[in-house]
């Protein structure tokens, strides 16, 4: 498959907003603490890619699971982590508040940034869109520094490429730094 067209958020000339509005997008999964009601890190997880139909993004694909040390390294849990691919009609700051009421769902409570929690949803690139405005960040702004995307980004999509810097996934997986622990989740 071919990387998705890059837009700009406002460059409307040349823009097919049906082609974005129905082209894939990737949402990366985390947690390293259970959300009450649930037996597992994973159980937890699995409900939310479950709850995404509920807000209008639709599985696609979903990775292999894998755990992952704290980033930067701390005394918290180790994270259970995968990467979904999933189509939605919405636009992407509609979609980023879709994952952001089913975070609160879940339990979440943002506190101060790197904290333990319940669940992370985190919209890493849609339709190859580029935005630096606002609290839309696209593609994610740390999705190319992180094992815990890289790994299972590149099993859903061997193919990708950064919108932003135009890197290869599978030289951007070469770059991931040594300090990252990371292995396949049991």
């Amino acid at each position: 498959m071919a990387n998705y067209a890059t837009t700009r958020s406002g460059d409307n000339d040349g823009m097919d907003m049906d082609k974005i509005m129905n082209s894939r997008l990737f949402i990366g999964l985390g947690a390293n603490l259970t959300p009450d009601g649930y037996a597992s890190r994973r159980e937890g997880c699995v409900a939310a890619v479950s709850a995404l139909a509920d807000e209008g993004v639709h599985l696609s694909a979903l990775s292999r699971w894998y755990e992952s040390a704290p980033v930067p390294i701390s005394d918290q849990p180790w994270y259970l982590n995968a990467v979904a691919e999933a189509t939605t009609e919405l636009d992407a700051a509609s979609t980023l508040a879709a994952l952001h009421n089913i975070e609160r769902r879940f339990g979440r409570v943002r506190t101060e940034r790197n904290a333990a929690r319940v669940l992370d949803l985190d919209l890493l690139d849609f339709a190859g869109m580029i935005n630096d405005a606002g609290d839309l960040a696209l593609p994610h702004p740390r999705l190319h520094e992180r094992a815990f995307v890289l790994l299972p980004l590149g099993e859903l999509c061997p193919d990708w490429v950064h919108p932003l810097s135009g890197i290869a996934i599978q030289d951007l997986i070469a770059m991931i730094p040594a300090d990252q622990q990371i292995r396949l989740a049991g």
